[in-house]
């Protein structure tokens, strides 16, 4: 018994640590794709910085297809090319690339929309001092729209977490495959009772230091 123990903690915190590696990397990578997409969505719309209506119904209209589909049914839609870019459609790197792929869509739209919040006068006194589309952005727009760009970061981790639950049902590892695999198939409801702890905990920390950090930006 105490080895069957020893070895479904070890099996855990394995879990636990591809869990963490997944969510981290999907914040990063899709965090910074969906930053820039995001404010060339609101750069190029009608009377933006960059107007450019080409490259905005473009993007619009690829962030309006890919966001609405559900996470696992994209998961099965892009396999071919996670398959291309991964080399496979199993395990952490290829849940990474899918996650990716969601994450950047939907946050791109949560910037869109938190700068288009910003106001306009301060846009518009900073093209009166001469500033540059690139200063305008890194220097207005970024700054004014901190606080709720962290809250709305931490809406999406959130949704990341949850996401790399779902791909253990597919091969992708972590914590999903470690409650399907040693829990729900061997119905042994005290490991995924464990697991959904570690997962809630998981979130909870996120939304704590999400909600910590937007303090101090709005305070700013």
């Amino acid at each position: 018994m105490k080895l069957e123990f020893d070895r479904l903690i070890a099996l855990l915190v394995t879990a636990l640590g591809q869990t963490l590696y997944m969510v981290a990397a999907t914040v990063v990578i899709a965090g910074l794709l969906g930053l820039v997409v995001g404010i060339l969505l609101f750069t190029t719309r009608r009377g933006g910085i960059l107007h450019n209506v080409w490259v905005y119904t473009v993007l619009n209209i690829v962030v309006n297809i890919v966001r609405p589909i559900p996470f696992i049914i994209l998961v099965f839609a892009i396999g071919p090319v996670t398959r291309a870019v991964v080399g496979t459609t199993l395990g952490v790197n290829a849940a990474v690339f899918v996650m990716c792929v969601a994450a950047t869509f939907g946050i791109s739209r949560i910037v869109e929309q938190n700068l288009v919040a910003t106001d306009p006068g301060v846009i518009e006194a900073a093209k009166a001092m001469g500033a540059g589309p690139l200063r305008i952005i890194w220097s207005v727009l970024i700054p004014e729209a901190l606080g709720p760009l962290i809250l709305g970061y931490t809406f999406v981790m959130v949704a990341i977490v949850d996401m790399s639950a779902m791909v253990g049902a597919i091969g992708g590892g972590g914590l999903g495959s470690f409650a399907l695999e040693y829990g729900y198939q061997r119905y042994d409801w005290t490991v995924t009772f464990v697991t959904v702890v570690v997962i809630i905990a998981i979130v909870q920390l996120a939304q704590l230091l999400g909600n910590a950090l937007s303090r101090k930006a709005l305070r700013r």
